[in-house]
Order: C-alpha cells, then sequence, then structure tokens
C-alpha cells in the first residue's frame, strides 16, 4: 500500500498563491518537533515560512488532488540549500519523503553541489538525513546542520 502512494506523488511547481496553504501544513509537520524544544508558537511557525516564501524554489506534493507535503530547494554558488521538506503528517511513514530526498539528491549530484540543511535538534527528520547519507557538520541552539557531500 505505501508504495501506491509514491506512484501518485505529483510534483507541482508552488505560485505565490500556495503560501498560506503551505504555512498551515509547514506549522502542522513541525508542531511534534517544535514541542520537543519547547517552541510551538503556530503563528510565529506561520510568520517565519511567509516572511521568507519563494515560490520558484517551491516545489508541491499533490496526491489525488490533496497537498500532502512540499520543499524548498534553493540554488547558491557553491551548494543547494534544502530549505524546507514537509510532508503533512497523515502522509508519513509512507516512503514520501525518501522518494522526494532521492530526487533531491538526483538534483545535486546533476549539478556537482552538496546539499545543506538544518533540522530541529530533537525532530525524527535527523535521524532521516542521516540515513540519507547526510553529515553532521555542527550545532547550533535549535538546531543541527548537515551536509551531503557529492563524490566527483
Amino acid at each position: 500500500m505505501k508504495s501506491n502512494f509514491i506512484d501518485k506523488v505529483k510534483i507541482e511547481k508552488a505560485v505565490i498563491e500556495d503560501a498560506d496553504a503551505l504555512a498551515t501544513l509547514r506549522t502542522i509537520a513541525m508542531q511534534e518537533s517544535l514541542e520537543a524544544v519547547g517552541r510551538f508558537c503556530p503563528n510565529r511557525a506561520r510568520e517565519r515560512f511567509l516572511a521568507n516564501f519563494n515560490p520558484k524554489n517551491t516545489k508541491k506534493l499533490i496526491i489525488e488532488g490533496t497537498l500532502a507535503g512540499f520543499y524548498v530547494l534553493a540554488e547558491h554558488p557553491v551548494h543547494l540549500l534544502l530549505d524546507h521538506l514537509y510532508i503533512h503528517p497523515v502522509f508519513q511513514g509512507m516512503n514520501i519523503g525518501s522518494f522526494i530526498m532521492h530526487k533531491v539528491i538526483e538534483i545535486a549530484e546533476e549539478s556537482g553541489k552538496e546539499i545543506t540543511l538544518g533540522a530541529l535538534k530533537k525532530s525524527k527528520s535527523n535521524n532521516f538525513y542521516l540515513s540519507h547519507g547526510f553529515i553532521k557538520t555542527h550545532e547550533g541552539e535549535f538546531d543541527n546542520y548537515y551536509i551531503y557531500k557529492i563524490v566527483k
């Protein structure tokens, strides 16, 4: 059953009108992780996303007409920044995140650029990134930072 959802995932470019729905999804997806570090504030989570939302770098994950997740991959001169990767809790555990991560890694390999990202310290996403070949580089007050090195 899980693989059936991967076959149904459509990746679409985001548009400016998607901002509110994406901010809502992000808040829902991050709630558990933000609560774990004592920083869950729905308004702040939404505002932080909306203040920096750039549809140019954002891809929506649509399953049967439903917004199931999204990711933001920004290109910088020497690396790619995976700024966001969120799957709605209803769709978590169905390998959708891994499916998208493999696509992001393919993009990085084609560009020859490493991927960097940050994840909340107590988030389950830390294990997810490690399991996909990311290496922890350092820690901040609330986040762990990772890199995916491209073999050239």
